[in-house]
């Protein structure tokens, strides 16, 4: 019997091709049974839809541990160089659809839960998100695992195991409400707790200086007990570690003060050290100064060494000869990528263990460190740059403090032999902040502690060179480089948007999953009516798709013909979804002006969350829920315009959201936004963006042609002249009478009836306080909407401009930054060979 297409049957398309027959669906089906079978519980027979899932969770795994356990082998045989990516988040999203795409499994997998009655999409919908990051830079870090497995890259993840990840948003009357995410509550079938790998971690205590070296002592110990996830390659038999760190009490912990009758309360104490991984600080491009954090920090940092070190010594089957012990090699065999600022203790904590343990001289101890570590920025916002208090260093971590001023010591000596007198450049390139409160400043750390330095894409690295990290610049200009990000086409084209990616694989063939500038290909294919039709076709179905979801959550019928314009991304000040905001008020206005007028009809969709302490971004949640209570209940304005904010934006959710994209807004102040990714993600799935000269917009315009983009304002160098020069807001509401109509309209209450002044803050700070420039670049974003919605009526043009991007996307692939990584930083060579599957001889 013949049953609808779906996004399996398009991902077994692309899975199909010179693979039928390679997995043996009975098999599948006798191991889930299996599965099964063991996951029900002795007085329960009824399976359910959790039961299904985790059997088939497990039975793809089994797929995984035969080539992991291969790799991990390989990688002590060969003893390649391995690098170490240090980050404090890892957003990695749902696993099970991920691996059955990366081991061809999916065919098999999708016709053996069909087989047995078992809807797959519902089995895959029942996977908790692993949340365990912000926004970008935790789901950069998720793509690069994904492309230095593909690279056959000997790599690692490092981070920590957090209990409740990134929170789940509600809005409530209009309002975001967080809610925690209890991701494990059902168990990770994905991971595998290593106890024999268990490490102790030091905090407080205090430093005794002997002839023979400095202790660190009277410190209190908290173990890290690390979880393991494979992480694989594509289709390439590879299978890579991310390693996550969970904090345990040590058994023996304070129970001398049992004798005292304390017992209960010391059992209860354990907690405070179990508290180290609970919980993911839910802060994006904003410093949060808790000693918890800085214990976090520290703890990802000292277990993760402790793991390092002990691989090194250990490599080349446990043989200890002079080399192993000798840590001098260590730069040969191991680079450690920090991911922003986070990890930055893994300068003085690697310094500490060679002197303090190893009992190495320092100049030796710095040669090392610097040849291993490398550090990639990620802001320029000066809130988001980690800055500790001295006092809290001092408490938490005594013996890390003494340290960080010995190497600054050394810093500042050879800053003031380079500059002899320049005393304020020696007080700029500093550690040390002096000031009201004395602080360490990590980012100066990371930069002299590195080989090497990055930005995330060439505009941003230009800035830092040019302003930010100047000083550093200009006395080691050899350490700064660019990285551009990537995002991998794995997750994000063939995962997400099969359609699409059957589409072109018909055209071109199945290589750009592993090459993705191979879309150049498609180029000839431009001005094809078959190939324009068939990638406007599936657009479409992306969109009834999405339209669906949108009716059956939001109860909200959509115009699937609307042009869908979407801005989801964390909501922050500088990404502007209030220049968005402005845009929505003044179409509505010129809708009810000119009903009769032929409008071209949108869908615009804003998602993301808000820091829970950050009050500005929570209103401007709120502004956009009570524009769209307005816009969407008003007769007039019938389904030409529709207001949605997408509750609880995540990666799942993006992942059906992105390909049903005609609009993507990447509207940030010019020179505010390091790179962004998402951006990257649109373009791939078929969207044209909206979006000012910063961050990677700066490369999609160059690789696609400036006119295949909306570009719109103020460049970099506009901005500074207008900082120069004072911005004045009144000036152009005051000269501009939709944007003082739109204004009006939200400090009057016509959006808050109830309350007219609820958005007397918002107001205010557009007014009077705003660092990003909104009202400098609404005229030039009202124009470029109009070039949209004038383009959109001519459907063929425009999906002409869509497969343009779509060809010119190649750039932008995690594969290209992880090459570029380990050839120009890490010393290592990416490999594209495939390794032998389990049941083949090696």
């Amino acid at each position: 019997m013949s049953r609808p297409l779906t996004d399996q049957d398009r991902r077994k398309q692309i899975s199909v091709r010179g693979l039928a027959g390679v997995e043996n669906v009975t098999d599948l089906k006798n191991n889930f049974n299996r599965h099964l079978h063991f996951t029900l519980v002795k007085d329960r027979n009824v399976a359910t839809k959790r039961d299904y899932y985790f059997a088939l969770a497990h039975t793809v795994r089994d797929h995984l541990v035969g080539r992991w356990i291969r790799t991990q082998q390989s990688y002590y045989e060969k003893d390649p160089k391995r690098v170490y990516y240090l980050s404090l988040e890892f957003y990695m999203g749902r696993t099970l659809q991920n691996t059955m795409v990366n081991l061809a499994l999916e065919n098999a997998c999708d016709e053996a839960m069909y087989q047995l009655g078992l809807d797959m999409e519902e089995l895959e919908d029942m996977e908790e998100d692993a949340g365990l990051g912000n926004g970008g830079l935790g789901r950069l870090a998720a793509c690069f695992l994904d492309s230095m497995a593909t690279l056959g890259l000997a790599a690692y993840g490092y981070g920590i195991r957090y209990e409740f990840g990134i929170f789940n948003q509600k809005i409530v009357s209009g309002w975001q409400v967080e809610e925690a995410d209890d991701w494990l509550r059902y168990g990770n079938p994905w991971e595998k707790a290593r106890p024999e790998y268990m490490r102790p971690v030091h905090f407080y205590g205090r430093t005794e200086h002997h002839p023979d070296g400095v202790k660190w002592v009277d410190t209190q110990v908290v173990l890290a007990l690390p979880y393991d996830t494979p992480v694989p390659g594509y289709r390439n038999n590879v299978v890579n570690t991310m390693r996550l760190w969970s904090a345990k009490a040590p058994c023996e912990f304070n129970l001398k003060d049992f004798n005292v009758g304390g017992y209960v309360q010391a059992v209860l104490d354990k907690n405070l050290a179990e508290n180290i991984s609970r919980v993911l600080y839910p802060n994006d491009n904003f410093f949060e100064g808790k000693e918890l954090r800085l214990k976090q920090e520290y703890f990802v940092v000292a277990a993760t060494l402790q793991d390092i070190i002990r691989r090194y010594k250990t490599s080349k089957f446990g043989s200890k000869e002079a080399v192993r012990t000798d840590l001098s090699g260590l730069p040969d065999k191991v680079a450690i990528q920090l991911n922003d600022t986070h990890p930055a203790l893994a300068i003085p904590e690697l310094i500490r263990v060679l002197v303090d343990e190893e009992k190495l001289i320092w100049e030796k101890a710095w040669d090392i460190c610097v040849r291993t570590c490398a550090y990639t920025n990620h802001t320029v916002l000066p809130e988001a740059l980690e800055r500790w208090p001295i006092e809290l260093f001092q408490h938490l971590l005594p013996r890390h403090l003494e340290i960080i001023y010995e190497i600054n010591r050394r810093h500042m000596e050879r800053v003031s032999s380079l500059y002899p007198g320049d005393f304020d450049r020696m007080r700029r390139m500093s550690l040390i902040e002096e000031g009201t409160q004395k602080r360490v400043n990590m980012a100066h750390l990371c930069i002299v502690g590195s080989h090497a330095v990055n930005g995330v894409a060439r505009i941003h690295s230009d800035i830092l060179k040019a302003t930010v990290f100047k000083d550093f610049y200009e006395m080691d200009p050899h350490k700064f480089q660019n990285k551009t990000n990537g995002i991998t086409p794995r997750r994000w084209l063939v995962m997400s948007n099969p359609g699409l990616a059957e589409v072109i694989a018909e055209r071109i063939g199945e290589d750009f999953i592993r090459d993705l500038d191979q879309l150049k290909k498609l180029l000839k294919f431009v001005n094809n009516d078959a190939f324009i039709q068939d990638v406007a076709k599936v657009k479409q179905e992306n969109k009834m798709k999405f339209a669906m979801h949108l009716e059956e959550h939001y109860k909200v019928k959509i115009n699937p013909n609307s042009i869908f314009d979407l801005q989801v991304k964390r909501i922050h000040e500088y990404k502007r979804q209030l220049l968005n905001c402005l845009h929505i008020i003044t179409f509505y206005n010129r809708i009810k002006k000119e009903p009769n007028k032929p409008w071209t009809p949108r869908t615009i969709m804003i998602g993301g969350k808000a820091a829970p302490g950050y009050h500005t971004a929570k209103m401007i949640i709120r502004l956009i829920t009570a524009i769209g209570e307005i816009v969407n209940n008003d007769p007039v304005v019938g389904d030409r315009l529709k207001v949605i904010f997408l509750e609880n934006y995540r990666v799942t959710l993006a992942e059906k959201a992105i390909p049903a994209a005609d609009l993507s807004e990447q509207i940030s102040t010019a020179g505010t936004e390091a790179s962004g990714t998402g951006n990257m993600k649109f373009m791939l799935n078929g969207a044209l963006t909206i979006g000012t000269m910063d961050g990677a917009n700066v490369e999609m315009a160059e690789e696609a042609g400036e006119e295949n983009l909306f570009i719109f304002g103020m460049r970099v160098e506009d901005v500074e002249a207008l900082d120069k020069k004072g911005y004045n807001a009144s000036e152009y509401y005051n000269r501009i009478p939709e944007l003082k109509q739109a204004i009006d309209q939200i400090a009057g209450g016509f959006f808050s009836p109830k309350q007219p002044d609820l958005f007397k803050d918002i107001v205010n700070l557009l007014m009077h306080h705003d660092r990003f420039k909104v009202f400098a670049d609404y005229e030039d974003y009202i124009k470029c909407q109009e070039k949209v919605s004038a383009l959109y009526k001519n459907p063929k043009e425009w999906t002409k401009k869509v497969i343009y991007n779509i060809a010119k996307c190649g750039k932008f692939s995690s594969d290209r930054t992880i090459a570029e990584y380990a050839r120009e930083i890490w010393g290592m060579e990416p490999s594209l060979e495939k390794m032998p599957a389990p049941d083949e001889n090696r």
